[in-house]
């Protein structure tokens, strides 16, 4: 599915220029579930962005679904990461205004899928995440581990090839924790990829591989279970 090559990624000012990531060779095959670690700093959240396609590479490669997508555009890019990606963040990034069925909606809007259809799919997430009784409520009126499951519901609504979760525990107790990693794992035993920065080593064990950065460079690769390709 993703796949690498030499990927570079330098932030430049008038006064510093820093290496974000250095020759980056990454492959995650479809299906996989592999989590992303190292010390902050180390080029986790560029590399995800970049696979993201909210960001592109100094220089080096980019492959998605077989295609080079590296100096694709930024609607090119926004084209395939509505139809292919969904999100999941650390800080939940619900809009405070809109309700949670509202929220779990966007993505379907964005898609242009027809109101009808969006009222099924919508009902359908929040139920299986449990969340339908709170469908009308405002995420400022929900604990954070409904949030994180509106979250989740968000990302997964319009069933992407594709889930990139940023520290998606982080601000959760170890209980709601514990919960949205059992989420990804059963998203992922029903094929969905997922790629996950993680500073948990208990988070990354639910990962069939571990990838370690430092220096924007991958240092270890540790496979945790297997997994056929």
């Amino acid at each position: 599915m993703i796949r690498t090559v030499n990927l570079t990624k330098v932030y430049r000012t008038d006064e510093i220029e820093t290496t974000a990531l250095n020759g980056v060779n990454f492959n995650i095959a479809t299906g996989e579930f592999v989590a992303v670690m190292g010390p902050s700093g180390c080029g986790k959240s560029t590399l995800l962005n970049i696979i993201g396609m909210i960001d592109n590479p100094t220089s080096g490669e980019y492959n998605f679904l077989d295609q080079e997508i590296s100096k694709y555009s930024e609607r090119q890019r926004a084209d395939l990461r509505k139809a292919n990606l969904g999100f999941i963040f650390q800080s939940f990034n619900l809009i405070d205004e809109l309700t949670v069925f509202e929220n779990v909606e966007l993505p379907l809007i964005y898609n242009n899928i027809k109101s009808s259809e969006r009222k099924k799919m919508v009902e359908t997430v929040l139920e299986r995440m449990n969340m339908m009784h709170r469908k009308n409520h405002f995420p400022q009126q929900l604990s954070g581990g409904q949030q994180q499951r509106v979250a989740v519901s968000r990302a997964i609504v319009h069933k992407p090839k594709l889930i990139l979760a940023d520290e998606p525990t982080g601000n959760l107790d170890s209980e709601n924790g514990g919960e949205v990693m059992q989420l990804l794992t059963q998203l992922n035993e029903e094929g969905t990829t997922i790629i996950m920065v993680t500073h948990s080593s208990r988070d990354a064990e639910y990962a069939h591989r571990i990838v370690r950065l430092l220096d924007g460079q991958i240092v270890a690769e540790n496979q945790l279970k297997g997994f056929a390709v």
